[in-house]
């Protein structure tokens, strides 16, 4: 059961963006019917479910849509991304609006989408219809999304390097399941939820969107003028190095080690889930990267451009992959630094410089030629506290997008946690 404060807002008494914020779980939810037991009955999941296995060549659909593993973000019922059937090769499965699109390969990555238009996706999915003699449509996805199935997806997966679910396997899984008319009224509810995490997600997007437009405004050569002196990133700090070359060997308590992994958190370093290395080890890497409070942290390969600022004293070293920047603090902040890193003005001069070659890497050299535009340290400042707004205000739509799906979780798991100790009823 959804709780709302305030009153409604919007256009024709819908829900508000000041209802939505205040998102919870009533404290008598579960004593709702929808989450009453009583008829469930167990069913194989292919008594109730097809695999669709209506297989095409991308040739023959060359310009419909392509909808691979990659296009899938983990958690989300929604498709937001995709290609063409120009870009793949090799026999792909169709799919039409309506049917559900799983990872059957890796599906501990929880990848699953209800389709909004018909298409073409990899032969790596599973194509899923319902019957909606035995099982609602719109009921069927809630229930892929719950651990109980996707735990049990895991299970029965084979193969090592590519764990992948076979049909014949998955289809004599058993389920519980409810009657049709309390599956209706679940996925209302349900339905419902989600539909409120989307218009966080679009709040969050658009948010983040705002912030990468002020960054790019500020670098811009509109903006500050073409008169303005810029000066190669080089001119402006007094190291740029990237970390240690060799795997350290890991202890158990010690000196944190900072890897790309670490840099992963929406600011600063995370270092809740970190390694560490010996005193000995720390004294000789730092003779190469010494981070300090004030320095600017900026993983290099692999997932390039994450730019975080040090706002910590605690000591620690870095791994190759992450890229230290030591600016002149009397002529350029760290945290301008950590903008301008983010800036589409730098990651043209990344492009142009690696002109011919797919964008793999983020070379030293590129860092130390980058031309950074030379801005009072005042002006440098009044920019970046403009720019923490608006990033403060984009986090807070971003942990709005969080809460939503968690709330969606809770209920997905009540309505498809264990049951009791009572025996199912029999189909």
């Amino acid at each position: 059961m959804i709780e709302m404060t305030g009153s409604s807002g919007g256009e024709g008494g819908g829900i508000g963006s000041d209802n939505i914020s205040h998102l919870r779980p009533n404290s008598d939810w579960a004593r709702l019917p929808i989450f009453d037991r009583t008829g469930w009955r167990r069913v194989r999941f292919g008594e109730f479910a097809d695999s669709i296995n209506e297989r095409v060549e991308p040739a023959d659909a060359a310009e419909e849509i392509y909808v691979g593993l990659e296009h899938l973000d983990p958690e989300s019922l929604h498709v937001r991304r995709w290609g063409k059937g120009s870009d793949v090769i090799g026999t792909k499965l169709r799919f039409h609006k309506g049917d559900i699109i799983f990872g059957r390969r890796r599906a501990y990555q929880r990848k699953l989408v209800v389709a909004e238009f018909d298409g073409i996706c990899s032969a790596h999915a599973m194509v899923v219809r319902a019957k909606p003699e035995e099982v609602l449509p719109e009921f069927l996805p809630f229930l892929m999304m719950s651990d109980r199935f996707m735990n049990r997806a895991v299970e029965i997966s084979v193969g090592s390097l590519s764990p992948t679910i076979n049909w014949k396997t998955l289809k004599n899984e058993e389920f519980d399941l409810p009657p049709l008319d309390q599956q209706r009224r679940i996925a209302e509810v349900l339905w419902a939820v989600d539909e409120v995490v989307q218009v966080h997600r679009r709040h969050s997007e658009i948010s983040n969107q705002v912030v990468q437009a002020a960054i790019d405004d500020i670098f811009s050569i509109d903006r500050i003028g073409e008169n303005t002196a810029v000066k190669p990133l080089d001119a402006l700090t007094t190291k740029i190095v990237d970390g240690v070359h060799q795997t350290p060997t890991y202890i158990s308590d010690g000196i944190p080690f900072v890897v790309i992994e670490n840099l992963n958190r929406s600011s600063g370093i995370d270092f809740s889930n970190i390694r560490y290395i010996s005193l000995e080890d720390y004294v000789v890497f730092n003779k190469r990267a010494n981070p300090e409070f004030g320095d600017v942290l900026v993983s290099k390969d692999g997932t390039l451009g994450i730019a975080r600022y040090v706002d910590t004293e605690r000591p620690f070293s870095i791994y190759v992959s992450v890229a230290l920047l030591k600016p002149r603090q009397d002529i350029l902040s760290g945290r301008f630094l950590t903008y301008y890193i983010r800036s589409q003005r730098f990651w043209e001069h990344v492009r142009k410089t690696s002109a011919g070659s797919a964008l793999k890497h983020i070379h030293i050299r590129d860092f130390k030629t980058a031309p950074v535009p030379v801005l009072p340290m005042q002006t440098q400042l009044n920019h970046v506290k403009r720019l923490q707004s608006l990033e403060s205000l984009a986090q807070r739509a971003t942990e709005h997008v969080e809460s939503t799906q968690a709330l969606l979780s809770a209920y997905i798991e009540a309505l498809f946690g264990p049951l009791s100790n009572r025996p199912p009823s029999k189909s």
